[in-house]
């Protein structure tokens, strides 16, 4: 199978512009693409996962990967998918996530010579003047298409500022900059971002008279919200000092039942023959291929050690012989932990288990807490200071457990 069929098999592809042109392109490993990314925290996450495995796949069939890191636009902020103006970083902030970007990168994407290449469009959109660009580029946007865009739509109520109205134009001049400097044909995104990518395939059309195309990804889990990768704790990051393999694992160990078969054809790169059998199987098989997803995905990121060892220390605590030596944990300090112990409630929002008092409140009277393998359902519940000091488990539902100490 080429390696576009493969793409729309696994159900990558939401939208294209010339589907003849970029099958052919792709295909015969013609395409010169990039996918860009703003550095809008220190770490990737797993909403950036999908891009960084398609790039992958491409890359394999011979297809040439530009990796834009938004070190320029950065200073703007993307506005689709918000319902608020994301905050403003300094210039030092930029810099530092687009280095940790870079390192991250690395463990999927194969850089040098004739292959993929890294680049910042802080080093063309920083110098821009602005008066150069609103002739040269500006001139070619309507104003009215560009507030007919669906990342501008939804933000018209709650307000959008003219800074983050400038983002559209932005980064359709990056995908020119792209394809002047470095002959760049294609542009891959989420299919939040149909809208910024079609700019950028007309104004290279405008301007130069060549063809510029453009393909967005069905995102995972796709909605206003950005849900994919979120927890009580926030994102699912890349990085393991913020979400640790163990805690990788578990996300997609715990995933809807609905949505398993669909993130194992999206993200592993499990041979189809083998997925089409997997779907044959019965459903009390469903924990068995929650497992191996969960498995394939972490030995990604993380490598094969670490992946053993996730599934290792999973398997055990659900059968209750587990050690916690590589079980999340939360260290507190001695000092913050009143005489009397700590409230449950207060315990559990200061490890993540729960995003407020309520939260937790409405888990623990519910009986979904369990503090060493002993239920808990009073919300005054107080664990002493001698317990937090040699270490608590704590188990929230079923699956989910974190261990708690004071020093």
């Amino acid at each position: 199978m080429e390696i576009y069929e493969e793409l729309q098999a696994r159900g990558l592809i939401a939208q294209v512009t010339d589907e003849g042109e970029i099958r052919n392109l792709i295909n015969q490993g013609g395409a010169r693409f990039y996918i860009g990314f703003d550095p809008t925290a220190d770490s990737l996450h797993v909403g950036h996962f999908m891009a960084l495995c398609l790039m992958r796949r491409l890359q394999m069939a011979g297809n040439k990967p530009v990796v834009l890191l938004g070190g320029g636009t950065g200073f703007i902020g993307d506005p689709s998918g918000r319902t608020d103006m994301r905050s403003m970083m300094t210039a030092e902030t930029i810099r530092h996530n687009c280095e940790c970007f870079k390192k991250q990168m690395e463990r999927f994407i194969e850089f040098g010579e004739d292959e993929a290449i890294i680049v910042n469009n802080a080093d063309w959109l920083l110098d821009l003047k602005y008066i150069e660009l609103i002739r040269e580029v500006g001139a070619c946007f309507s104003v009215n298409n560009m507030l007919r865009a669906e990342c501008y739509k939804q933000r018209m109520e709650r307000g959008l500022s003219f800074l983050e109205f400038n983002y559209m134009i932005m980064q359709a001049y990056d995908f020119l900059y792209l394809h002047n400097h470095y002959g760049c044909n294609m542009q891959f995104g989420g299919d939040d971002q149909w809208s910024n990518m079609l700019a950028g395939t007309d104004l290279i059309r405008r301007k130069t008279g060549h063809d510029a195309y453009a393909m967005t990804i069905t995102l995972l889990m796709n909605s206003e919200g950005n849900k994919m990768g979120k927890t009580a704790k926030g994102a699912v990051w890349l990085d393991p000092n913020k979400t640790s393999p163990y805690e990788f694992y578990q996300y997609w160990r715990n995933i809807g039942d609905a949505d398993v078969m669909k993130c194992l054809r999206m993200l592993t790169f499990l041979p189809l023959e083998e997925l089409e059998e997997m779907e044959k199987w019965d459903e009390k098989y469903i924990n068995k291929k929650k497992e191996i997803l969960a498995y394939d995905l972490t030995a990604l990121v993380h490598g094969e050690e670490e992946a053993q060892k996730a599934k290792e220390v999973s398997m055990a605590l659900f059968s209750g012989q587990g050690s916690d030596e590589h079980m999340p944990a939360t260290n507190l300090s001695l000092a913050d932990v009143p005489d009397d112990g700590m409230n449950i409630l207060d315990l559990m929002t200061a490890c993540g288990l729960a995003a407020s008092r309520s939260e937790a409140r409405r888990l623990t009277v519910q009986g979904g807490v369990t503090i060493d393998g002993e239920k808990v359902s009073a919300p005054d519940y107080t664990v002493s200071k001698k317990a937090l000091e040699n270490g608590v488990v704590i188990r929230k539902g079923k699956k989910v457990f974190h261990k708690v100490s004071a020093r």
